[in-house]
């Protein structure tokens, strides 16, 4: 048999209908996906059939059971086809929608992304975008029109602002073959279809290999600033991380890794942001990825280090209650195996929503830095004790950090089933996922949740 051979030519499915939308089942780092081209002639604007093609792509994953990776450059809807162009989208946007939650969805911007086609970006469940393209619902002549106020297309949707500012892009790449590699590299830590479970990385990199260095990078200051990341990275496989929407809501870190050749998600408060609180954009960020992991089987592994919840009146006056709850509610309903550790603070409301105990986690572990409790020594003094003087107030925060700042308190009562130093980490952690990789949970019989958005 010849090289030749060897090759298999991916046969487009509807070839003959034309226009901007051409699919097929192909391959992808090893992968069999559903790949999927929008653009080419007339800067991509899709025709009634284009609609039809993206539903048929959609439909043809969902029944295949295979990711589904598409690839975006275009204007919008062709003008010259009326509303039927619209309703075409329609129809791709409803099958999109059914595959949510059954394969992963990655959406990849080649060019630009307006209108109906951008809106397809906010339901895929990752963005990949090219440097210098841009998406947005209302192009620039509109946004002027209507408020007076001039944008170029960078301006309004580069990008660069859909990483930092808005959360839409996942990643940023500089090209399409970049944009390729990751899209592969994603795969990799996902499995094809929510029934199944992400095949194991290959990985030389001892499970119970001792992390000191992981403790070495807490600061010995409660309010001392420290990378997360880096702690992360000394405990999972090769200190390596792919960390989708790492510049937005940078108080909180999301991130793909595995731990001895085991896919994980992660979740972790970031110290070096805002001191690790969560916010309206950190709690969305952080609900969305839970709610991804859990659809498609990955274990989740959470870092808590915050003292609570941002405070402020923009914040409540924004909904702070609603969208803090969106975290609350991914951890509460998610069954995938869930593991938390404490590394320093956790405090009040964000501890429980951080996937404490009481939110269902499988197991809880605290280095011996950890704090649990309301709120601070500092603050639960001046609160209790309102009348005292300054040395006063000293020596009763003193108590206070001795009495009840501490894991033991909590693994006494339950609230943490183990107390391991850092350099034990990685193998505890590596020993959890091996004890939890048979767990099930029977789910209630209704049509859908009705989450907080």
């Amino acid at each position: 048999m010849t090289d030749h051979d060897d090759v298999r030519t991916p046969v487009a499915l509807r070839a003959c209908t034309g226009g901007a939308v051409t699919f097929h089942v192909g391959d992808l780092g090893g992968r069999r996906a559903m790949l999927v081209d929008v653009g080419g002639e007339n800067r991509g604007a899709l025709r009634p059939e284009d609609g039809e093609n993206l539903a048929v792509a959609a439909r043809t994953a969902r029944e295949q059971r295979i990711p589904l990776v598409c690839f975006v450059a275009s204007s919008g809807a062709d003008l010259s086809e009326g509303v039927a162009a619209v309703h075409g989208w329609g129809t791709a946007a409803r099958e999109f929608v059914a595959c949510s939650g059954v394969v992963p969805m990655v959406f990849c911007v080649t060019g630009p992304a307006v209108s109906g086609p951008a809106l397809l970006l906010g339901l895929a469940d990752l963005v990949v975008m090219v440097d210098e393209t841009y998406a947005f619902v209302s192009g620039p002549h509109m946004v002027e029109r209507f408020t007076g106020e001039e944008l170029s297309n960078d301006g309004l949707g580069g990008a660069a602002m859909h990483a930092r500012t808005s959360g839409v892009a996942h990643f940023n790449v500089a090209d399409r073959d970049e944009a390729t590699g990751l899209v592969t590299e994603l795969l990799a830590f996902l499995p094809d279809h929510a029934d199944a479970l992400p095949a194991p990385i290959p990985c030389l990199d001892p499970a119970d290999r001792p992390t000191p260095e992981a403790g070495d990078l807490i600061p010995e200051t409660a309010t001392g600033s420290y990378d997360v990341r880096k702690v992360i990275e000394c405990i999972v496989d090769d200190g390596h991380l792919l960390e989708p929407r790492a510049s937005y809501a940078t108080n909180l870190v999301t991130a793909f890794a595995s731990i001895g050749g085991r896919p994980v998600g992660i979740v972790a408060n970031q110290p070096q942001s805002v001191a690790g609180t969560l916010d309206i954009p950190s709690s969305q960020k952080g609900g969305r990825f839970v709610a991804f992991c859990d659809a498609f089987n990955l274990p989740l592994l959470t870092f808590v280090d915050t003292s609570g919840f941002y405070p402020g009146k923009d914040l409540e006056w924004r909904g702070m209650i609603r969208y803090g709850a969106q975290l609350a509610f991914a951890y509460a309903r998610a069954t995938v195996p869930r593991v938390c550790v404490i590394l320093r603070k956790s405090y009040g409301g964000a501890y429980i929503v951080m996937d404490s105990r009481h939110m269902g986690n499988d197991l809880m572990l605290a280095w011996p830095s950890a704090e649990i409790a309301v709120m601070g020594a500092k603050g639960a003094v001046e609160i209790l004790h309102r009348q005292a003087d300054d040395d006063e107030r000293e020596a009763l925060a003193t108590a206070y950090e001795e009495r009840l700042l501490n894991p033991y308190i909590a693994a006494e009562r339950g609230s943490v089933d183990r107390v391991v130093e850092p350099s034990e980490t990685r193998a505890a952690l590596a020993a959890a996922l091996d004890a939890l990789v048979g767990k099930r949970e029977r789910l209630p019989r209704r049509r859908h949740d009705n989450s907080p958005l």
